[in-house]
């Protein structure tokens, strides 16, 4: 059974290692719905580690609840059994015999804090461990770079201007040819005038 809010979703369940995949499932998909992808992995990894506790440990059954809430900046997973028995915390130093109690050293490496209580509501226990809520953001958009190319303005039209019937039409002249150019041209034209005007009959 599956009951969820904006900020809080529980599932009852029977801690067994068939289910316990489906759970970790849906506490990451609830985190991603939450935007809390980064809590993912850590979420995930403990939640799996006090389900195999359940399942492992209490008696006389196996039925349990697992309580996510997001509240005050915080996400905290919760397991509720019906076995009163606390876990303990046992030495996982570098050649310690202990076997039992490593799934806690875990759920306490992975969170930023954790603890154990009595359910005060009735018989058994909770487990809980508890991460800072950072919201995923999205990445900041890539700079767009546009290349410009510089707009060359058109060239400009020199009109030389000649006595009239001397010329059928003004002669344009570039300016990006250079002003030596356009003054040989004029001087050219003027020549061809004054040519003209001196062969006409007086």
């Amino acid at each position: 059974m599956i009951s969820h809010s904006r900020r809080h979703c529980v599932v009852e369940l029977q801690a067994l290692p068939s289910r316990i995949g489906q759970i970790r499932r849906i506490v990451s998909a609830q985190l991603r719905h939450w935007q809390l992808d980064p809590l993912i992995d850590r979420a995930a990894l403990g939640v799996t580690e006090l389900l195999s506790n359940v399942h492992r440990h209490a008696q006389p059954d196996k039925t349990c609840i697992v309580e996510i809430e997001l509240r005050l900046g915080r996400l905290t997973v919760s397991v509720f059994d019906s076995d009163p028995r606390l876990p303990e915390l046992r030495d996982t130093r570098p050649g310690s015999l202990e076997t039992c109690g490593r799934g806690l050293a875990l759920v306490a490496a992975v969170s930023e804090a954790w603890g154990a209580r009595l359910q005060g509501d009735g018989p058994g226990k909770v487990v809980w461990f508890s991460l800072r809520a950072q919201p995923a953001h999205s990445a900041p958009p890539h700079p767009v770079s546009i290349g410009a190319k510089p707009v060359r303005e058109p060239a400009r039209t020199v009109v030389v201007a000649v006595e009239p019937g001397a010329a059928p039409a003004a002669v344009p002249v570039a300016a990006s040819v250079g002003a030596s150019v356009g003054a040989s041209v004029g001087a050219s034209v003027a020549a061809s005038v004054g040519a003209s005007a001196g062969a006409r009959p007086g």
